[in-house]
């Protein structure tokens, strides 16, 4: 892949039927997105990610599919698509949309088939058993909400294997027809325009499942002939998959740079949660240390909150119940037995400098950072919705009905509720109001940003851990061709004052270029550094134009 685009980008993660409705049927659309662009281009995010558009029942918001080669009806059409790629081209913006191949919807006229009749074409593209398996709980997932992972269909008079909800039936992958498919699927869809798919549930696609078997083979080599495909239908097209597998088994999915570009940084995830939780950086560098090397052309990417839990099922008995008690301690906070169902803005309380510094955190480490929708404004959580759906609530676009998210006339007819009261409701948190306030958490978010992106060693970069003598605050050196930064965060209360001594990536004096405050300049010592509690600081070591290093 010539272009790594990717390793620069800042990614924004939407919920098109969350997001804007422009028809005032009370569901967001492409339409209303394109209409929003204006503001994910003033954030400075670089590629948008869709969650789920295809056709659905919706019983599982939109992950489980009927068709793959169309628009939800209800998000708009294909033209739309074509135009939202268009219109965010204009701006700069890549658009990635999620790949859900684990699985179909039961509804899906494969599944119809399938089941029909033994001899259907399409029968061999599920997973079945014709005796009851013995174990009927075989790699579940969702723990408390799914009653097993085979079921018995009356019609095909088979067991039929699901990773996840029984109406959401997995795809044999070890069906040459099945990846056949998926190719034509990828194909379509880069023909749109599309600049790469966010892979769901990528560890089982290749996982070959038999009934009974706990520790069926996985087929890393299909991650390989993925990988061709893309690349040889669209050169910069890139893949960011969720693997939340154990930190040895991270380089398979990489396969040196020949299977996977990009995975999502779950091992660095956890161990952030459980950091924060304890004002104490040693999770943080443990997980560092425990991350593999990462191949030529391939990518971390890092979030504090995705679109589902906080998942936890990484930490040991006691980090976990840490992570819970400072973050999630009412049961209805928790999910699956292994996650949070919280936004961030409520898990730290609401502080400003907290929100701030957990943000400035994830921007400095390793990867590119994806942003949920409405991080940027400090929304809130739903928790009278079930499961995820608690952090999937509209966007608070303005104080005016409905949040300036529908026009609809009725609350029922909204896709969810928004959230109207308290600290987090939409009179209180809202974009229009916090594009006016230079002082907001969005104006923040733009202009953490905007540095970010001029600091592309963050994505870019070697990444060194300093030791600063304070347990609570974290000190890492990132440097590549084009310079050098160090970033400096406090993740306790408490005022430090940090000695490092010169660096060896340091060339000139260094340039504070953000932080949470004001302070006196940085020495070429690097001693005498204060940073406030729960402050930070972004400071440049080195900056290389050409073959010369940059002078103030």
């Amino acid at each position: 892949m010539a272009d790594y685009w990717f390793r620069e980008a800042v990614i924004y993660c939407v919920d098109v039927d969350t997001f804007q409705d422009s028809d005032g049927d009370g569901i967001g659309d492409l339409r209303g997105l394109i209409a929003r662009l204006d503001h994910i281009a003033r954030l400075g995010a670089t590629c948008v990610w869709l969650n789920p558009i295809h056709p659905s029942p919706e019983r599982d918001d939109g992950y489980d599919i009927t068709d793959y080669y169309g628009v939800r009806p209800s998000l708009g059409t294909l033209g739309d698509f074509v135009e939202l790629v268009h219109a965010a081209g204009d701006r700069g913006i890549r658009v990635m949309i999620d790949l859900v191949v684990n699985h179909t919807s039961d509804e899906h006229p494969w599944f119809r088939s399938a089941r029909s009749d033994p001899d259907s074409p399409y029968r061999d593209w599920y997973v079945w058993a014709k005796d009851e398996p013995s174990d009927l709980r075989q790699g579940m997932v969702f723990p408390g909400y799914q009653d097993s992972t085979w079921s018995f269909d009356e019609e095909a008079g088979e067991w039929y294997f699901h990773r996840f909800y029984d109406f959401q039936p997995d795809l044999n992958m070890a069906n040459p027809e099945v990846r056949r498919e998926v190719d034509k699927i990828i194909g379509f869809w880069l023909q749109l325009g599309v600049s790469g798919f966010r892979l769901d549930a990528a560890p089982f696609i290749i996982e070959l499942t038999v009934p009974d078997d706990p520790n069926p083979r996985q087929d890393f080599d299909w991650l390989g002939q993925f990988h061709r495909q893309l690349s040889w239908r669209r050169g910069d097209a890139v893949v960011l998959a969720e693997a939340n597998v154990e930190p040895h088994q991270l380089t398979e999915y990489f396969g040196d740079g020949l299977r996977l570009p990009m995975l999502f940084n779950f091992l660095l995830n956890q161990r952030t949660f459980l950091a924060l939780a304890r004002s104490d950086v040693a999770p943080i560098i443990q997980a560092l240390g425990e991350m593999p090397a990462l191949p030529h052309g391939c990518q971390w990417a890092t979030f504090m909150r995705n679109h589902d839990e906080v998942d936890l099922g990484r930490l040991v008995g006691r980090e976990q119940e840490e992570v819970f008690a400072a973050f999630g301690p009412d049961p209805d906070m928790q999910l699956y037995g292994r996650g949070i169902r919280r936004r961030l803005a409520p898990m730290l309380g609401n502080d400003r400098k907290r929100l701030e510094m957990a943000y400035a955190l994830q921007f400095s480490l390793p990867g590119t950072p994806v942003i949920r929708y409405g991080e940027e404004i400090g929304m809130g959580d739903d928790l009278a919705l079930p499961e995820r759906n608690a952090i999937r609530t509209p966007m608070q676009w303005a104080d005016a009905p409905n949040a300036g998210f529908s026009a609809a006339r009725r609350k029922r007819d909204l896709v969810r509720p928004v959230i109207s009261t308290g600290d987090f409701g939409y009179p209180a948190v809202n974009v229009e109001d916090q594009q006016r306030d230079a002082s907001s958490l969005l104006a923040w978010f733009q202009r953490a940003i905007l540095t970010l992106r001029e600091c592309v060693e963050f994505g870019t970069g070697d990444c060194q851990y300093v030791d600063t003598g304070h347990r609570d605050v974290l000190a890492l050196v990132r440097a590549a061709p084009s310079g050098a930064m160090l970033a400096l965060t406090n993740l306790g209360p408490t005022k430090r004052t940090i000695d490092l001594g010169p660096q060896e990536a340091q060339d000139g004096d260094p340039i504070d270029v953000f932080g949470d405050r004001d302070y006196a300049p940085a020495s070429g010592q690097l001693e005498g550094l204060e940073l406030a509690g729960y402050g930070y600081r972004w400071i440049r070591l080195r900056r290389t134009i050409g073959d010369r290093v940059a002078t103030r």
